[in-house]
């Protein structure tokens, strides 16, 4: 008799809270799970509970220390399909090697294709992620990828304060999208910055802005920040054009050691983040702000599970 179907999320290393908070949304309790990193540098995962004939999601975000995660996630997708889980979808926050989708210089990797073809050895059936630093790498899967946005959350926090004097900036011209996207909901105009990045060293030059942001307060947006450079550097340039305030939200704050440090000198007033990233490496300052997106990877989840429309999330 095939047993009847039981949704389980299991935690990996890097999203225990975050894991915990959409069990705790969906009123079910995580999977038991166990990995270990051995002193050598070899990892190992285990499994505590029967997962046959199950349809197991596995959350991980690729944060610090990133290649420790990604073999976990390698690993559990492999003992859970070894224990013959009916299926296994991968629900990783943030896609880190996601800023590796193109061959930009000579004699590199495509980061974010190798990891794809990884994850598709392992077994995966599924993907679930968020703001991707470009939607076309979901076209690196074979698989169905779930990408979701942070837009709704950080929308929300924003929603009271914003009026038709605001301006959405975007860093560069990659985020020009997501820029509309936010303006679209808030009813007012966008810029652009254009971005030039002379090396690997995170440090980022703004040329010039496209659109009108004098008089106006300004909020910035982008997929991720690492080291707050971008978002700095773009906030300095929206004050000498004659912006008001300036605000920045980000999907994914990954928040390097100094960063926060840098905010809080910043001319930015307030950064707003979401939790798919668990480690610091120090604590964040008073301006930064963190909103939760558990609740919409929940419902993203049950959609799945239940097998009925994901994008109905985001009309």
């Amino acid at each position: 008799m095939t047993p009847k179907r039981k949704l389980l999320i299991f935690p990996g290393t890097g999203s225990q809270g975050f894991t915990a908070a959409i069990c705790k949304h969906l009123k079910i309790q995580p999977g038991k799970c166990q990995a270990k990193h051995f002193s050598e540098g070899n990892t190992f995962v285990r499994v505590l509970e029967n997962v046959r004939g199950r349809d197991v999601y596995f959350v991980q975000s690729l944060s610090y220390p990133v290649n420790d995660h990604l073999m976990e996630i390698l690993f559990y997708i492999d003992a859970f399909k070894r224990a013959s889980a009916e299926s296994v979808t991968a629900v990783i926050p943030f896609f880190s090697y996601g800023k590796g989708d193109k061959k930009d210089e000579p004699r590199v990797s495509i980061r974010a294709r190798v990891v794809a073809d990884c994850l598709e050895a392992a077994g995966v059936d599924r993907i679930v992620t968020m703001d991707l630093h470009a939607p076309q790498i979901q076209g690196f899967f074979r698989v169905p990828v779930d990408h979701l946005y942070a837009q709704p959350a950080i929308a929300g926090h924003f929603k009271q304060k914003i009026n038709r004097n605001w301006v959405v900036v975007a860093p560069d011209v990659g985020a020009a999208k997501m820029a509309h996207a936010y303006a679209k909901c808030f009813g007012t105009t966008t810029a652009i910055a254009e971005k030039t990045r002379p090396d690997h060293r995170e440090n980022a030059v703004v040329n010039r802005l496209i659109g009108s942001v004098e008089g106006k307060n300004a909020l910035i947006v982008d997929d991720f920040t690492i080291s707050g450079g971008t978002l700095i550097a773009t906030a300095k340039r929206l004050k000498e054009e004659g912006a008001k305030d300036v605000y920045a939200s980000v999907a994914h704050g990954i928040m390097t050691a100094g960063s926060a440090k840098r905010i809080e000198e910043s001319p930015i007033k307030e950064l707003v983040i979401t939790d798919t990233i668990e480690h610091r490496f120090e604590p964040l300052g008073k301006k930064i702000k963190t909103v939760s997106v558990a609740p919409l990877f929940a419902q993203a989840i049950d959609s799945v599970f239940r097998q009925t429309s994901v994008s109905k999330l985001f009309e």
